[in-house]
């Protein structure tokens, strides 16, 4: 699986002609990326596993208007980590020693067959479009 995240050329330039219609505007972008950082967890969700469903909970989308971002783990959820990546365990009750897999388990999985299958990218498209259209925008 290769690592690269998906550049998309111009999108400075767009964040600051949004912020030069209106200053509410690039907001809406984080919004955007956010969308499709929820369709990312809707496809890792279902994989981790739930005794209690905090691990499964703790993935959030966390993006700002440069980026799509999703966050796994939380403080009611601190092992999420070694859920998805593997390790030595070495919190109270020291669970297992899990293979360690440099790709994760969940989340980059769900994120590299989306982003591999080019789905990825058409929702990334969509709502860059949508966002650009509510901006009163003219998009061919």
């Amino acid at each position: 699986m290769a690592t690269e995240a998906i550049k998309i050329s111009g999108l400075a330039e767009f964040n600051r002609s949004l912020k030069q219609l209106d200053s509410d505007l690039p907001k809406m972008l984080r919004l955007a990326f956010n969308g499709a950082a929820d369709v990312v967890i809707g496809r890792a969700r279902p994989r981790v596993p739930s005794r209690t469903g905090r691990a499964q909970a703790a993935l959030t989308a966390r993006s700002t208007r440069t980026a799509a971002r999703v966050s796994g783990g939380s403080a009611r959820a601190p092992w999420y980590a070694w859920l998805d990546f593997g390790g030595e365990g070495r919190r109270r009750g020291r669970p297992p020693a899990r293979p360690f897999i440099k790709q994760g388990r969940y989340l980059y999985a769900a994120y590299f067959g989306l982003r591999d299958s080019g789905e990825f990218e058409k929702i990334l498209t969509k709502a860059l479009l949508d966002v650009a259209q509510q901006a009163g925008l003219e998009v061919t």
